[in-house]
């Protein structure tokens, strides 16, 4: 039986040609034109002024905390329910991270936790887009300029997602993506910062680049990291990027394929297919399962891999993650909505190129492990 990868990257356009001529041209390191191709596209196409290319989007999170200045004491809210990135980046800085449980529905932040957990030490809300449904941005928006908050827009999982026909990467002081292999655009690992301040784009640029002094190679007056992406990553990139709106549709097809063959097994929670904001382009399908199903999404996961069937589980809560508590972090905090979506929640094979044999497959399992 010929197994069903969880996720599997389309690489059938010009990524090929594009390599070959990094390879041929000899420029394979950060210095290739793709790079800057790379940037002026994501930038055009997400709305915003300047782009900034880096090697993953952990390190993009970690350069938007550097760039904003946030530092020790600082306090930044942001969800539990997130890729643990999304804290740590906030933790190396020495600033605390603020946690907000999820919405039951959209497994988004709760936007109204929020303004009940800003203090004097507040400097920012890190609003991350979950599973393929963006987060309500007019009222954070609104909250933060109440109380002169920077907003970092974690759209990793958003490309090709709009919140009420604007880009997701468009809101906010600094955005971040991630073009990890399972992503909508893949550089096979690579990274993005987005912003429309010509400062936070300098200084972006200067700390994924060991921050050389303009005037002189080799000379710092700080610390920064080399961050760069390589010219064979933004040769991909700007090659998946020519398929973005081509691939938003094949998500959403497959979106409705599983909502429409899984919609009558009971006991689940299928992600929701639209709100007044957004039509969900299903990064992953995510289920959650009904408390009356006896058993959790890891005994699921483990009937799908004994039937070849990839599937991933949902986030661990930040608020759960052994090395935080280690750290004497979020002591004696609890969020409901994430432990459960945690426990209960997984996400079945839905990469780009997937075929509708392969979906059909999942679902005929599916029904034999929970009818």
């Amino acid at each position: 039986m010929i197994p069903v990868p969880v996720n599997e990257p389309l690489l059938d356009g010009n990524e090929r040609a594009y390599l070959n001529e990094c390879i041929d041209s000899g420029w394979i390191s950060s210095e290739g034109p793709f790079v800057k191709e790379f940037e002026q596209q994501m930038a055009e196409r997400m709305q915003r002024k300047y782009a900034i290319a880096v090697c993953n989007g952990s390190v993009a999170l970690e350069a938007a905390i550097a760039a904003l200045n946030i530092g020790k004491g600082d306090e930044v809210i942001m969800p539990t329910f997130t890729i643990i990135s999304c804290a740590t980046a906030v933790v190396r800085a020495g600033a605390v991270p603020v946690l907000v449980d999820s919405d039951p529905l959209t497994w988004n932040m709760n936007i109204d936790d929020v303004a009940a957990k800003i203090t004097s030490r507040t400097r920012a809300i890190m609003v991350v887009h979950i599973y393929g449904l963006p987060v309500n941005m007019k009222p954070l928006i609104a909250l933060a300029e109440k109380h002169k908050l920077a907003i970092i827009e974690d759209a990793a999982e958003m490309h090709g997602q709009t919140y009420r026909g604007k880009p997701c990467g468009s809101f906010g002081d600094i955005s971040t993506f991630s073009f990890y292999p399972n992503k909508h655009i893949t550089t096979g690992e690579g990274g993005m910062l987005l912003t429309d301040d010509k400062k936070i784009a300098e200084r972006c640029r200067s700390l994924r680049n060991l921050c050389f002094l303009p005037s002189q190679r080799f000379l710092h007056q700080e610390l920064g990291w080399n961050f760069r992406m390589s010219n064979m990553q933004a040769a991909l990139g700007v090659a998946q990027l020519e398929r973005l709106d081509e691939f938003i549709r094949r998500k959403r097809e497959m979106g409705k394929y599983y909502q429409e063959a899984l919609q009558d097994i009971p006991g689940l929670q299928l992600p929701v297919a639209k709100t007044d904001y957004a039509d969900n382009i299903y990064w992953v399908f995510g289920i959650v399962l009904d408390d009356e199903i006896p058993f959790d999404a890891r005994d699921v996961m483990a009937r799908l891999r004994d039937e070849k069937i990839g599937s991933r589980p949902f986030f661990w809560p930040m608020h759960e993650q052994p090395v935080f508590q280690e750290m004497n972090l979020f002591t004696g905090q609890q969020f409901p909505v994430a432990e459960r979506i945690a426990r209960r929640g997984f996400y079945i094979p839905s990469g780009l190129a997937i075929t509708e044999e392969q979906m059909s497959r999942v679902v005929t399992v599916l029904r034999k492990i929970l009818i």
